[in-house]
């Protein structure tokens, strides 16, 4: 029978060494660092629930991640079914003035935090873990194809949010260029 000790020291180190590393990918994950340390809580609950021997860092860091991964698509699941029953939002009368959005700063975390869980963990495995299409298929249980329609999917959506500020001149005047005769 595995002693508690064995497990203890491993997840003590893995969250020593590696705990902020765990952070950042599940922050990219579900776009909250609060809602980030929580699926960190629960994907080292679930990886050391029961008493495991033979771990070491790197391999415990390996079952962590995929744990995280999986509590994230589960909650979208959970959300998506959500939003199919849920009643209309309710949106206040009064808008915020459009001023205000040009004073506002690309983040990174809130254009990832408007796709949905599966284009969303795809972008992070690619960019974050620099998995090749097939190693996200195999980790997501998804087809190749799948993949890279997330990806594309993804990236299209991001690259229309970055492209358009939300400036006048990005309404008004999309080719402002290509009008002046300079090539886009």
């Amino acid at each position: 029978m595995p002693t508690t000790a064995a497990w203890e020291g491993v997840v003590t180190e893995l969250v020593a060494q590696r705990g902020d590393a765990l952070l950042r990918y599940a922050t990219l994950l579900c776009g909250s660092r609060e809602d980030a340390a929580d699926l960190v809580q629960d994907a080292l609950v679930r990886t050391f629930g029961r008493l495991r021997n033979g771990f070491g860092v790197e391999s415990a860091e390996a079952y962590v991640r995929r744990a995280i991964l999986n509590a994230h698509l589960d909650g979208g699941r959970r959300t998506t079914r959500w939003r199919k029953i849920a009643p209309l939002e309710y949106r206040p009368d009064e808008q915020p003035s459009p001023a205000l959005a040009s004073e506002e700063r690309l983040d990174l975390h809130e254009e990832l935090r408007k796709l949905t869980p599966r284009e969303r963990a795809c972008l992070v495995l690619r960019y974050y873990d620099d998995l090749k299409v097939d190693d996200i298929a195999e980790t997501l249980g998804i087809s190749s194809g799948a993949v890279k329609r997330y990806l594309s999917d993804g990236l299209a959506k991001m690259a229309i949010s970055l492209a358009d500020d939300g400036t006048p001149d990005d309404r008004l005047y999309p080719k402002k260029e290509a009008r002046r005769g300079h090539r886009v």
